[in-house]
């Protein structure tokens, strides 16, 4: 079989397309290339240059140290004589269960304020409209500083306020009730039934797509299977129990406590958060057409009806993608906790630059590390976004 070359203009050449990707004007973008590119030369080897005279090997061997310096509390159990490699992940993990738990309840206060300032009532949207105006216009350090004072001015543990004989709060902490299963903690347990629910949520997509009730059915396929895993585990006497704080002696044992930095930096960066969040719940709610809320009258809905679903399935593709950038903010905003004490990335980052003088080192591992978290919350919300989005709607 003989292929024939049907006669017309051939594509553009090699020659052709570099000088389309180079743009215009390629003497003087080759030139400016080249400076670009000396000048990192310069810098760099003048670095290398300084480092060497200072007796310093450039490089991350050093991650493989003992570190001699203790970090408050950490989740992977870090003591003073583990590695910097250690320490530092030590560090991430408490940025990212702060990151965490401030995303969450930031949305979820959010949320809430930002339908109340909607109900129809002066004085309550006055004091949110208030709430929203005083935390936007003051700078975050400001409120952390005045967080942190308030929860170490908190009395002893003796003296700790009880709320519900539940919860304590003292100087040295927030002493909540925890759940255990099997005698390990929330931070074991809970992100492998987090995992497990995830397989769940995938096995129920496979098995009940297409079909009626789909999510009544996918509830109840999931809710079966957590009652049957804990059914097993109670079996094997590793049944689930929550722990309660109380006073003994000069402090408060059991529960889950959060020491007095932790709790001031996650309720500055959810408050904070949370005011910007709820202009965009307003804004997003505020931008679905009144005839949409006309219809739903029209067709009897209740107003929480008319919320939940004829109005906020609408609004998220207006909401979700300025949450994706609050939830950035408040990420990058936790290296703030470096002011008021608690060991987030960069405490323990700065700590290990001081000690090691690798501080090129120990910044770049900063600057990767956050934009590892960074790319990862907008990939989750962009694939989030995708699914919510108008199907066959042209872009604009």
């Amino acid at each position: 079989m003989t292929i024939k070359v049907l006669p017309g203009p051939k594509g553009p050449g090699l020659l052709i397309r570099v000088s389309e990707w180079i743009g215009p004007l390629p003497l003087r973008q080759l030139a400016l290339l080249a400076g670009v590119l000396l000048a990192f030369w310069f810098f760099g080897s003048n670095t290398l240059a300084n480092m060497q005279r200072a007796g310093l090997a450039p490089g991350f061997s050093f991650l493989s140290q003992q570190a001699n310096f203790e970090i408050g509390e950490s989740l992977n159990g870090y003591q003073a004589g583990d590695s910097y490699a250690w320490a530092l992940v030590a560090g991430i993990a408490n940025t990212a269960k702060v990151a965490l738990l401030g995303c969450v309840l930031a949305t979820v206060l959010g949320v809430v304020l930002g339908t109340a300032r909607l109900a129809g009532n002066p004085l309550l949207s006055s004091l949110i409209r208030g709430y929203v105006e005083i935390l936007r216009g003051t700078p975050l350090l400001l409120q952390l500083f005045l967080w942190t004072g308030l929860f170490q001015s908190l009395p002893a543990p003796r003296n700790a306020v009880t709320v519900l004989d539940l919860a304590f709060l003292s100087n040295r902490g927030i002493f909540v009730p925890s759940v255990t299963i099997g005698g390990f903690s929330a931070l074991i347990w809970l992100p492998a039934l987090v995992l497990y629910v995830g397989i769940l949520v995938l096995a129920a997509r496979r098995l009940f797509m297409g079909r009626s009730f789909y999510v009544s059915k996918s509830v109840a396929f999931i809710g079966a299977s957590v009652c049957f895993l804990l059914a097993v585990l109670a079996i094997f006497g590793h049944a689930p129990g929550i722990e309660v704080p109380a006073q003994g002696g000069f402090n408060i044992r059991g529960g889950w406590s959060l020491t007095p930095e932790f709790a001031a930096l996650l309720a500055g960066l959810t408050i904070n958060a949370s005011a910007t969040i709820s202009e965009i719940v307003r804004s997003g709610i505020q931008s679905v057409q009144n005839g949409q809320w006309e219809a739903a009258r029209a067709l009897g809905l209740k107003p929480g009806q008319i919320m939940r679903l004829v109005v906020l399935p609408q609004a998220l593709r207006v909401i979700t993608p300025l949450m994706t950038s609050s939830y950035l903010d408040l990420t990058k905003n936790s290296s703030l906790a470096v002011a008021i004490g608690f060991p987030d990335l960069v405490s323990v980052a700065n700590t290990t630059a001081n000690t090691t003088g690798q501080v090129i080192e120990v910044i770049a591992l900063i600057m990767v590390v956050y934009l590892a978290i960074n790319l990862a919350v907008s990939a989750l919300m962009n694939q989030y976004n995708h699914r919510i989005a108008l199907k066959g709607a042209h872009p604009r």
